[in-house]
């Protein structure tokens, strides 16, 4: 750009450095260029092309409502040029106002009647325009309306090869915050966000797309919290934080916040949330305030203190996030429960079938009978249990699948079943301290000394335990990585990735790679107390 002294090619040039900058998540760099080809003679579609990148740099800095109407501005000055790019932009813009949620939630609507209307291209409907579709009628029509429409948008990005659908489609991937990964958790399909939230990684990775990178791995580390892997989540969320570092921009705090959740002690968890939840109210980001509910709940819902976990899961439900608001139900259904409030869990439990009946998944299905099962008594409770356990031991959700353990060992000891209660509460404490989920083991340790189990006191931390950088470096060159991928991959320099080896060795007690694979297999993930 800087060499071209045409001044229609400068700024066309100028606009092409623009977006490679936003993408390499250089904001105020793409910004500075977009400002030098706004001055130049642009026809109508790169004026519209650089309208979307503006709002694409809004939105970076504030992931609030403001950018929705810039988004839209752009999509209807696209469609006369580029349908594809325009149903695209439309999706981006709903994503700007499903980011605002519950502080601007009239705008989600009217970015979804816009997107709805909008006209499609001459050819069949590709990746963005199903998943435009279903996102769109999930805030037009409802949640069982937008089920089907969701799950083929989510079949189709899965059956693409990331080349047959053009640069729209790429783009979205690498723009586009509502994508489709997180389609996923909304449909209950966890096989279905496992495959896409890891391929958004990868294909962030593949392009140096620095702007998205950080949420790929975000949203994949949610993916493996819900599987129990508490370790690999934090050190994708530490991966994230550095990237985000790095580049100048703000961590996002979504994956951390349900991680200290379920992990971390009250004070610890508390001050994150109570940190998230001013951030996003300065922000506009509604979103995030209902995570943070939901976090709450969860924390609280572990703590046995259900009062508090009901009065916050409750203020989440005030507004259907995409994604989240299943599990948002799920803890009021159990907090209203154990809190005496059974009209709060007989509302929510009646929120929560109408989503999980809609999709019929073992997630879904199981999430739901273990719900019924706490309304319910004597032989219908305890098939609810099983049936809960069943299906959840079916799919990749193990935080779930062991509360429903949790929930029928407690059931069971109150029927006075202590023997049947052991074996239920076993299973959950060897999987909540297998995870490292802190309160939610004291829950279960405490519902084991009730019926007359022994367990050994809490040892502290071994001094050899690995940090969670020491690890992400570990597996990465079990994998087989170089010090430079390594280093390139985590934004360290390859002399800082051979002193974290060095100080890995020496606490496996091995004395080259290829000892990693199976140090790393044999290690335990937690120093937890032990059964005897």
């Amino acid at each position: 750009m800087e060499l071209t002294p045409d001044p229609a090619l400068r700024c066309t040039r100028s606009l092409a450095a623009a977006q490679a900058k936003f993408e390499a998540a250089a904001p105020e760099a793409a910004y500075q260029l977009a400002m030098a080809a706004e001055l130049g003679p642009l026809d109508e579609f790169d004026r519209a092309r650089l309208a979307r990148l503006h709002a694409h740099i809004v939105f970076t800095r504030s992931r609030s409502g403001e950018a929705t109407p810039l988004f839209l501005d752009a999509a209807k000055h696209l469609e006369p040029h580029d349908a594809a790019l325009a149903r695209a932009t439309y999706l981006e813009a709903l994503a700007a106002a499903i980011f605002a949620g519950r502080l601007d939630g009239k705008t989600v609507r009217d970015a979804a009647e816009a997107a709805h209307a909008a006209p499609r291209g001459p050819s069949l409907p590709g990746q963005t325009d199903l998943l435009l579709d279903g996102v769109s009628t999930r805030f037009t029509a409802g949640y069982a309306a937008s089920v089907k429409p969701l799950q083929r948008a989510l079949r189709a990005f899965q059956a693409d090869d990331w080349g047959n659908q053009g640069d729209a489609t790429r783009q979205l991937w690498l723009a586009c915050p509502v994508a489709p990964e997180l389609v996923g958790p909304e449909l209950w399909d966890d096989e279905a966000w496992h495959e896409l939230s890891s391929r958004a990684v990868r294909l962030a990775r593949n392009a140096g797309a620095l702007a998205v990178l950080p949420f790929a791995l975000a949203h994949r580390a949610v993916v493996h919290l819900q599987a129990g892997e508490f370790a690999t989540a934090s050190a994708l969320i530490d991966e994230a934080d550095a990237i985000a570092r790095a580049t100048g921009n703000a961590p996002q705090g979504y994956a951390s916040l349900m991680l200290v959740a379920w992990r971390d002690d009250e004070r610890q968890a508390m001050k994150s949330i109570d940190a998230a939840i001013r951030t996003a109210t300065a922000k506009g980001e509604g979103r995030a305030l209902g995570l943070a509910g939901y976090a709450t709940a969860v924390l609280y819902n572990g703590l046995a203190r259900y009062d508090v976990a009901l009065d916050h899961a409750q203020r989440a439900c005030e507004y259907e996030d995409l994604g989240m608001f299943g599990w948002y139900l799920d803890e009021s259904v159990e907090a209203g429960v154990r809190s005496g409030n059974r009209d709060a869990a007989v509302a929510a439990l009646a929120r929560l079938v109408e989503m999980t009946d809609a999709t019929g998944t073992d997630w879904a299905l199981g999430i739901q009978a273990r719900s019924r099962a706490l309304l319910s008594e004597g032989d219908a409770a305890e098939r609810l249990y099983r049936e809960a356990i069943e299906r959840l031991d079916r799919t990749r959700i193990r935080v779930e699948l062991a509360r429903a353990h949790l929930l029928y060992g407690e059931w069971l000891r109150r029927e006075n079943r202590r023997v049947d209660a052991r074996d239920q509460l076993r299973t959950a404490y060897e999987m909540f301290t297998g995870f490292g989920a802190g309160a939610f083991t004291e829950r279960t340790s405490r519902e084991l000394r009730a019926t007359g189990e022994t367990l050994a006191k809490r040892t502290a931390a071994t001094p050899t335990a690995l940090t969670a950088q020491q690890a992400q470096i570990a597996r990465l060159a079990r994998d087989g990585l170089t010090n430079r991928e390594i280093g390139a991959q985590l934004f360290i320099s390859p002399h800082t990735v051979e002193w974290h080896l060095r100080k890995v060795f020496a606490k496996l007690g091995i004395t080259s790679r290829r000892q990693l694979r199976s140090a790393l297999s044999d290690r335990p993930s937690t120093t937890a107390p032990r059964l005897r």
